[in-house]
């Protein structure tokens, strides 16, 4: 099969679109991919190409009625491989039973000159981003059957109705998809095609069976660190303990005579060990006797950095992202003005798979597997890396272990595979992260410092804030137009977007980038800058002798974050006395199109055990597609916040990640997950996103909490920095 597929794209040509204008914009997105690979338990891309007909390209019916909808973004457990799916087949009204989702070809895709338009999948986006075309994709494809249906029977289309597969006349006639599927094939793909509203949806705001939930929890699911192919051999990799240092030497002759190994191929900063199994392989490499160039950064620590980073916050100039009203007269005239700094450091992805990729090269032609968040990437990964031409690269789109991010933008695993992989033309390889390198050579979200300023009157209304931050800037490294006026959009918000109707404001932000690469991670900014603004409004709060959540209240009047705010109060109980010992927080925090709040109970025994006991959690995102997806992304968002706050933090020491594994890296336990309580409530009339808004309101809510129940205002992540830990 994969011969054939060669072939195939040998045999087309890339319309309309040059090699390097694809690198240009795939290395800027993120993006899903795919193509077939018949292993069990993955949806591989063409199923019946070759024996049905293609009625778009989003949809394929073939003969028994199987409708085929194929998915351009990525499932990573988050549940959109089954809400795009439904969105396709609500406006195609076909039968539900009857639909098979696959990963949409990312080879086609560039043939056909970026057909499947994003192929992104990050900041929450598959189904907010994509659901008026991939909609109208399902409406289109109805219509077509529908007409082909009338022309046999030579009536008018719009006598027709078509409904769970089967289209009907007035008369009696009658007839199913996948009779008519040839015949609509070959009509014109309608442009101007009505949507059906929402409070029509049948298959859509349901929550049918997921189909990426079987094969993972019977264990038949292949994630690409499982792929095995004839003559396979495996490599084990290290890159200089230093970020931005250098490969100086290394003695191949200590590890030559090993068991098992075949051969060392060594990067600009790395070196990998290749064997006939991947334990034989690691265990060459760390015999390996490997000298680095260091560089510049050997003497960087967490501490320098910080010190860094407070260059901008005591820098005199530095431009502003929002300004409102007049702050310095504010804060002249207040009566009250209070400042603290809060900050966090570098976080990890941690996914459960570490990186990975396998590569085959012969005769100018390349194969790659591997779970990744973004196809389009990949494949300009592997393209650049082996100098060939885009056309001459296949990549099989994997499940991935987890991404979070960290298969996004940064394919670097892919090509470290790909450049192993030319050192051993005609030999499959495949490449595994140990987790220590995983840990060790993240794309971390950035470690940030923030000073906040605010001004109440007499009355205790808060009059003026001010805000400086000073962080590290992802979208510079991969997207640096975005950066206007020195201001990185991504960093500042919740600050610059923030809903509070406070009539003077200033948000400054000074980027400080060190050497430690950042990423993109799950909630990115949404992580921190929530913690320092909803615990600072807390403090603001406390300090005017007002209720935290009452004195946010008339702050957020006429916003859709109050009826959220107001849910989880209700539902905690906030105007009632807790239970001896239990203590509340509150926060609210919009973000990726959508609004949440979140409300917490805790207790704290022992001066430092913290029992979380429950978490109340609302979201609007406008319209739901699948709500218990919905309501399994929010329980997992309050499981990340929870892990975030108290144990993850990644330090840095002689310019070099100080933890290796999850025994100095920890995340949450499931005995420390609390009871989650989910409030969905969908305003309608716009899209948000869902997998990213809850992790920045439960953050703060579990802050505020703990001071009402010790007293003490923690500034920074993670608590267990302050001595603190989860209840065993």
């Amino acid at each position: 099969m994969t011969h054939n597929l060669m072939q195939e794209t040998k045999q087309e040509t890339i319309e309309n679109i040059s090699r390097r204008e694809f690198l240009v914009k795939s290395a800027a997105t993120t993006g899903a991919l795919a193509i077939g690979f018949n292993l069990p338990g993955i949806a591989t891309a063409a199923v019946g190409a070759d024996d049905a007909p293609e009625i778009t390209h989003w949809v394929v019916i073939q003969p028994d009625d199987t409708v085929v909808i194929r998915i351009a973004r990525t499932e990573l457990g988050q549940g959109s491989f089954t809400g795009l799916a439904q969105m396709v087949a609500e406006e195609l009204q076909c039968d539900w039973s009857k639909v098979q989702p696959e990963y949409a070809d990312v080879n086609m895709h560039i043939r056909r000159n970026r057909i499947f338009k994003s192929m992104s999948t990050g900041g929450s986006r598959s189904i907010r981003d994509s659901n008026v075309y991939i909609r109208k994709a399902g409406a289109a494809a109805r219509q077509m059957l529908v007409t082909a249906a009338a022309r046999e029977w030579g009536v008018p289309a719009s006598e027709c109705r078509a409904l769970n597969s089967i289209i009907s006349h007035p008369s009696g006639k009658s007839t199913t998809y996948g009779k008519v599927a040839a015949a609509a094939a070959t009509l014109d793909i309608p442009t101007d095609v009505a949507l059906k509203s929402p409070e029509d949806w049948t298959i859509a705001g349901t929550s049918p069976a997921r189909f990426d939930i079987p094969a993972k929890t019977n264990g038949s699911q292949i994630y690409a660190s499982d792929v095995r192919l004839p003559g396979m051999v495996y490599a084990s990799v290290i890159r200089s303990p230093v970020f931005g240092g250098t490969l100086e030497s290394y003695d191949e002759s200590k590890v030559k005579g090993m068991r098992g190994v075949k051969q060392v191929v060594a990067g600009e900063d790395w070196v990998a060990v290749v064997a006939d199994n991947w334990w034989r392989a690691n265990k060459a490499l760390r015999a390996l006797p490997i000298k680095w160039d260091e560089g510049e950064h050997a003497n960087v620590s967490s501490d320098s950095i910080m010190q860094f980073l407070r260059t901008g916050i005591d820098a005199e100039d530095v431009p502003a992202a929002r300004q409102d009203g007049n702050v310095d007269a504010a804060f002249a005239n207040a009566a009250k003005v209070i400042e603290a700094e809060y900050h966090s450091g570098f976080l990890n992805h941690a996914t459960m798979e570490p990186q990975n990729a396998v590569a085959l090269y012969t005769d100018d032609h390349l194969e790659v597997w591997c779970g990744t968040q973004n196809g389009e990437t990949t494949l300009a990964a592997a393209s650049e890396t082996a100098g060939i031409p885009l056309e001459n690269v296949i990549v099989h789109k994997m499940h991935a272990g987890g991404g979070f991010g960290r298969r996004v933008a940064h394919q670097d695993y892919t090509k470290q595979a790909v450049k192993i992989a030319m050192a051993m033309p005609g030999t499959p390889v495949r490449l595994q992260w140990s987790r220590e390198e995983d840990m060790r050579q993240g794309r971390y979200r950035p470690v940030s410092l923030v000073k906040l300023r605010g001004a109440l009157d007499k009355d205790g209304n808060w009059t003026a804030w001010h805000v400086r931050q000073a962080d590290q800037s992802i979208i510079i490294t991969v997207r640096p137009n975005m950066i206007k006026n020195g201001v990185d959009p991504i960093n500042v918000r919740c600050f610059a977007d923030n809903p509070y109707a406070v009539p003077n404001f200033t948000n400054e932000y000074a980027m400080r980038n060190p050497h430690v690469p950042p990423g993109f991670c799950r909630a990115v900014a949404h992580t921190n800058n929530p913690f320092y603004r909803e615990c600072f409004i807390d403090e603001l709060a406390h300090t005017a002798g007002k209720d935290p959540y009452e004195f946010r209240r008339p702050l957020l009047k006429g916003t859709k974050d109050l009826p959220l705010l107001d849910a989880v109060a209700k539902v905690i109980g906030w105007g009632k006395p807790a239970a001896k010992g239990v203590h509340r927080g509150i926060a609210v925090v919009d973000s990726y199109g959508s609004y949440t709040a979140a409300a917490v109970e805790l207790s704290v025994d022992n001066g430092n055990e913290i029992d979380v006991k429950r978490v109340v959690i609302a979201i609007d995102s406008g319209h739901v597609v699948h709500p218990d997806a919905v309501k399994a992304q929010m329980e997992g968002g309050v499981v990340w916040g929870l892990s975030f706050i108290m144990h993850e933090e990644i330090t840095i020491e002689n310019g070099r990640v100080v933890q290796g594994n999850f025994t100095d890296y920890p995340v949450l336990k499931l005995a420390h997950t609390p009871q989650i309580d989910t409030i969905i409530m969908p305003s309608g009339g716009f899209w948000g996103g869902v997998g990213e808004p809850p992790i920045g309101a439960v953050i703060p809510a579990i802050g505020n909490a703990l001071f009402q129940a010790t007293g003490k205002r923690l500034r920074s992540m993670p608590l267990n920095k302050h001595g603190f830990r989860y209840k065993a």
